[in-house]
């Protein structure tokens, strides 16, 4: 089998695998793996940005949130359907991607990372601020006939799950065939060394501000399917926590992978689970598992495979 062949049996064989699961599983874990799906999309738009064009963002939370409340707000001010609501979701995403790019990018390593972060902040700011309409800290609940897709129940255990698989499986195949395509490539390439992609022609700005638009496209559309699928939108979605939840999960599952995000999403959210069955301090287990990971695998669990086992893994 070539190695252009390898990524995509790999990448249908784990959708496969993920189909197989909802009939396998008991109740909790197929409604875990439904809330898994949801938040390795967060991830793997995050990883576009991070993984594949080096730009670290402390700020991603804003891109979820806009996903998030374009879709909630549509549906409940607007009474828009929900295909519509997605596309409110999409645009506001992606919207706020080109106003953050066109400013977070005229700076570079760690000023990039605070104006990120400041811009999160602000826009966790304007959802407090506007109240009225976005409830704030307490959010707000989107009822089960809000969220009718074609007349079809998604809240359900079965339309949930499939609903999450499908959103999952369209964000996983598209950002692994895009990576393999001469953008993903020159992404890679900035990554690695920005002034030769300069040098070669590559008008390194332009691709990482298509990059970063793309990354809160996919965010946004991970806030979207959230809302959508468990009936909630509130602030604590847009706060820092959950922008640094993606970096996480990503240098655990491996940057510049396209398995490492489910994974790393995996790893984090059974880590929890198991952790705080016994104390409440579970997020300092999670980030001493996270240091002694940084230190043994640098490249995360992917990076392992991709090591080891599968020098072809893109």
């Amino acid at each position: 089998m070539t190695s252009l062949g390898k990524p995509t049996l790999l990448h249908f064989g784990i959708l496969a695998v993920l189909a197989a699961l909802f009939f396998i599983l008991p109740v909790y874990h197929a409604g875990a793996f439904s809330r898994i799906m949801v938040l390795a999309i967060y991830a793997m738009g995050f990883n576009l940005l991070f993984g594949y064009t080096g730009l670290l963002s402390l700020g991603h939370a804003m891109f979820f949130g806009a996903g998030m409340y374009g879709f909630g707000l549509a549906i409940k001010f607007l009474g828009a359907p929900v295909p519509l609501a997605f596309v409110v979701a999409i645009g506001a995403s992606a919207l706020l991607g080109v106003v953050v790019g066109f400013l977070a990018l005229r700076t570079v390593g760690v000023a990039f990372m605070i104006v990120t972060l400041m811009f999160a902040q602000t826009a966790y700011l304007v959802v407090l601020y506007f109240g009225e309409f976005t409830r704030g800290d307490e959010g707000f609940v989107l009822q089960q006939a809000e969220r009718l897709v074609f007349g079809l129940d998604v809240t359900s255990e079965m339309g949930r799950y499939f609903t999450a698989f499908t959103l999952f499986a369209v964000c996983f195949l598209g950002l692994a065939k895009l990576v393999q395509t001469p953008f993903g490539k020159r992404l890679v390439a900035i990554r690695e060394n920005e002034e030769r992609a300069r040098m070669l022609g590559y008008d390194a700005g332009r691709y990482k501000l298509l990059a970063l638009i793309v990354s809160a496209t996919v965010s946004g559309i991970a806030g979207a399917s959230y809302a959508l699928l468990f009936g909630y939108v509130g602030a604590t979605f847009a706060t820092v926590q959950y922008s640094i939840l993606p970096l996480l999960w990503v240098l655990l599952g491996g940057a510049g992978t396209t398995i490492g995000p489910l994974i790393g999403v995996i790893f984090m959210f059974y880590l929890i689970d198991a952790s705080s069955a016994y104390t409440n301090a579970y997020m300092l287990i999670a980030g001493v598992v996270l240091i002694i990971l940084t230190v043994f695998a640098p490249k995360g669990l992917a990076g392992i495979l991709r090591t080891k086992v599968m020098p072809w893994l893109p």
